[in-house]
């Protein structure tokens, strides 16, 4: 079963797919992007490509060990992006020659269904609250949102009391049998962190996401021990050596990025090490359809499977190019009370509308995340 062919393509909104064929005729499917830096990775995948034609697609483990330490400048997230849509793609094909899905490769499912959660928006507090209760009335109990705006080192009493009352709107709006969570998106100091945090305790988050940039990933033990909300990180690390720097420090929830960090093989290892130090994992997904069938395989084989992000609802999906609009059957993803069954075709699950993905690659794209500045006009995070 060598490797053959592999076809990289560029689809709305901002995605990149893989596509790699073996010389028995089986087709696997991977999604290695970098939002904003889709160009990149698929030149990276060009590169590595030379390492793969002609290997056996099934030494799946070989060939991650070869990707990602046979060049002597190693990791970053171009390189690990890339490696994991090829690793997608190689257990996509390994499932499909085998007749059975990913997860029964990794040990068999250890649940029937995987929770969902979904994003709600709204810079108001009753916007907030109002896309929260139609999530709910759509069935979903978990919702997500992003809580701080452009927020300075130190910024004023004003930023902090208006997350307060943002997240006292969604938990009246959701009741208490539902979750929130809260995304900082690296936002705010460290300062400004411990500050705001215990104002949002009373609301119960199910957690608070990457508080701080990764690059302070040092100070999130302190932010850590000043709240009781769980703290989560982790769709800018890349390998269980950037994880491992993280664990000890009192996060509660890991959220690697199956298109960044490594793919399924990686993550099933950051999972691993996840559980030794009683964390969970809830896996970063803004990302398409190959991505969320790759975390769904490991959700479904991870005990310490906490709850699953999705694209659907989250605001980079355009209305002729959505995450179901590359599948062939896109029941594969259907919800109910909150909830994705188990899927059982082989591989990833999913069957790929090979001729819509190739119609959209030859529109592309040119998508950029927003570069934001302050009132004095220096530069803020997005």
């Amino acid at each position: 079963m060598k490797i053959v062919k592999l076809e990289t393509f560029l689809v709305r909104p901002r995605w990149l797919f893989l596509r790699i064929e073996t010389d028995e005729g089986h087709v696997g499917w991977g999604e290695p992007v970098v939002e904003g830096r889709a160009e990149t990775v698929a030149a990276a995948v060009g590169e590595l490509s030379d390492l793969l034609i002609g290997k056996d697609a099934g030494r799946i483990e070989d060939i991650w060990q070869t990707l990602t330490k046979g060049g002597f400048y190693r990791g970053g997230p171009v390189l690990s992006s890339a490696v994991a849509g090829i690793d997608q793609a190689l257990w996509d094909i390994k499932g499909k020659a085998l007749g059975v899905p990913v997860h029964e490769l990794l040990g068999g499912p250890v649940r029937d269904r995987v929770r969902m959660y979904t994003w709600i928006h709204g810079d108001e507090p009753a916007e907030l609250a109002a896309s929260a209760r139609a999530a709910v009335a759509n069935g979903l109990n978990a919702v997500k949102f992003n809580g701080a705006d452009r927020m300075l080192p130190l910024d004023s009493p004003a930023a902090v009391k208006r997350l307060a009352r943002r997240t006292a709107a969604v938990r009246e709006a959701i009741g208490d049998h539902a979750d929130l969570a809260i995304d900082f998106h690296g936002r705010t100091s460290t300062a400004m962190a411990r500050r705001m945090l215990p104002l949002l305790e009373e609301h119960y988050p199910l957690f608070v996401e990457e508080p701080v940039l990764p690059e302070f990933s040092s100070a999130i033990g302190a932010v850590a021990a000043g709240t009781s909300i769980p703290v989560a990180l982790g769709e800018r690390l890349y390998s269980r050596w950037d994880f491992r720097e993280v664990l000890t420090s009192g996060v509660a929830v890991l959220q690697p990025d199956l298109s960044h960090a490594g793919g399924i093989s990686e993550v099933r290892r950051i999972a691993a090490m996840a559980e030794a130090h009683d964390a969970v994992i809830a896996p970063h997904c803004p990302l398409g359809p190959i991505a969320l069938a790759a975390c769904l395989q490991i959700d479904f084989a991870t005990p310490n499977f906490l709850i699953q992000e999705q694209n659907l609802g989250i605001g980079y999906t355009t209305a002729d190019a959505g995450s179901l609009g590359y599948l062939l059957d896109p029941a594969v993803f259907t919800q109910r009370d909150g909830f994705i069954s188990r899927p059982t075709a082989p591989g990833l699950g999913i069957e790929i509308d090979e001729t819509a993905v190739r119609e959209a690659a030859a529109v592309g794209h040119r998508w950029r995340n927003p570069v934001w500045r302050h009132t004095d006009g220096s530069f803020a995070e997005w």
